[in-house]
C-alpha cells in the first residue's frame, strides 16, 4: 500500500475532470465525445485494466442528480404544468447529459488513484514523462 499526497490526489482528479490522462496529464482520455482510448497516447497508461472498472463511480455520479430530484418531490415540490415538468426534468437530465465525458474522466481518475494506493503486482504504471 502506497500513500498518495494531497497534491497528487487533486492533480489526478483535475486531470480526469479535464479529460486528460490522470497519470501524465498530456494524453486525451477520449477518441470522440465519450469513446475512451484503451491506453494513453502520450505515456501508455492503461485506463481500464478490466472492463467495467469505472462503473461504480459512473453509477454513483448518475444517482446524485436523480436523488436531488427525489428529495425535491419528497419535500413537497409538485409539477403543476407541462412547462414546469419540462423545466424540472430538464434541470435533472441536462447536467447528466452534458457532463458524461467529464464524469467518465473523473471515474478513470478515481480508479487510477485506487490502483496507485492499493497496487496489484500484475499492474504496471509507465514512468511519468512530464507533468501538466
Amino acid at each position: 500500500m502506497s500513500r498518495i499526497s494531497r497534491a497528487d490526489f487533486w492533480q489526478s482528479i483535475r486531470r480526469g475532470w479535464s479529460k486528460h490522462c490522470p497519470h501524465c496529464g498530456q494524453g486525451p482520455l477520449f477518441i470522440r465525445w465519450n469513446t475512451p482510448h484503451r491506453h494513453c497516447p502520450a505515456c501508455g497508461y492503461l485506463y481500464e485494466r478490466d472492463y467495467g472498472d469505472v462503473w461504480w463511480v459512473w453509477i454513483v455520479t448518475d444517482r446524485i442528480p436523480i436523488g436531488i430530484g427525489i428529495v425535491f418531490l419528497f419535500f413537497g415540490f409538485r409539477v403543476r404544468s407541462l412547462w414546469m415538468g419540462i423545466v424540472f426534468f430538464g434541470s435533472l437530465a441536462l447536467p447528466l447529459l452534458l457532463t458524461i465525458p467529464r464524469r467518465y474522466g473523473l471515474a478513470i481518475a478515481i480508479t487510477y488513484l485506487i490502483r496507485k494506493r492499493w497496487p496489484d503486482p500484475k499492474d504496471s504504471f509507465p514512468a511519468p514523462s512530464g507533468s501538466r
